[in-house]
């Protein structure tokens, strides 16, 4: 009892911290929000300013000018329709905006890169000894007709070896039904009866639709109550997730 006393708590406390983390983030959205709510509005004066200037002028200097951030004077400028004049672009003050910036990194034209026409890179060191060699397989690969269990709990047979698992392996449950009915219909899929997977037999499998396999997966066909359990053990289990996560981290 001690045990999951502590532990109740651990969580209550983690959960505690996670409840004061979110609002500290929506106390800084809110600052956001004041703050550009109480934005100051351009006056008619800077206005004019900004359009007699910003085309010869670099813009951090007028933002410094206007007691303004540069990004603003930037946002304004492109509502206006201003732009820089090829002049100001030409010149030194424009720097990264004239393309000078960086230039001496880069590439000259009718540069030569040096492993063009070659394929792949040599190898170096013992490299060569590990390797895959042409026609070599992975250690996990298995033949046609071999058969395994995927993550879901379905028996499948691999009937291609293509390399692309979803084409390679087929559900046994599949074959078995397009083997005396056809392939199954769009919008449509299997299941078994009494809910064994690994009951394999042609009288355990049902044809039904998407949209009713959704409605017998879904919470939906739960009382009100009981649906209302089902969400608050599923949003508790998020937050221990999430919690255990940011101890992680």
């Amino acid at each position: 009892m001690n045990r999951q006393a502590s532990i109740v708590q651990s969580h209550a406390n983690a959960l505690g911290a996670l409840a004061m983390s979110a609002i500290q983030r929506a106390k800084k959205r809110l600052q956001f929000r004041e703050a550009c709510r109480n934005r100051r509005p351009w006056t008619e004066e800077e206005v004019e300013l900004l359009r007699m200037r910003y085309a010869d002028e670099p813009t951090e200097t007028i933002a410094a000018e206007l007691g303004r951030s540069v990004a603003n004077v930037y946002g304004k400028a492109k509502r206006l329709g201003l732009s820089k004049s090829e002049a100001f672009l030409a010149s030194a003050l424009a720097g990264r905006l004239n393309g000078s910036q960086g230039v001496t990194h880069r590439f000259s034209k009718g540069h030569m890169p040096w492993n063009k026409g070659k394929k792949g890179l040599p190898s170096a060191g013992r490299m060569a000894e590990t390797q895959f060699r042409k026609g070599s397989k992975p250690g996990n690969w298995l033949p046609i007709g071999s058969y395994r269990t995927n993550q879901d709990g379905y028996l499948q047979r691999k009937v291609s070896d293509t390399g692309y698992p979803p084409r390679d392996w087929v559900s046994v449950h599949v074959l078995l039904w397009e083997e005396h009915n056809g392939p199954v219909p769009p919008g449509h899929c299997l299941c078994f009866k009494d809910g064994n997977k690994q009951y394999i037999e042609l009288e355990n499998l049902e044809l039904i639709t998407r949209a009713e396999r959704m409605r017998r997966n879904t919470i939906h066909r739960y009382p009100p109550e009981l649906r209302d359990a089902i969400r608050a053990v599923g949003r508790l289990k998020h937050t221990i997730r999430r919690v255990e996560r940011e101890k992680q981290n």
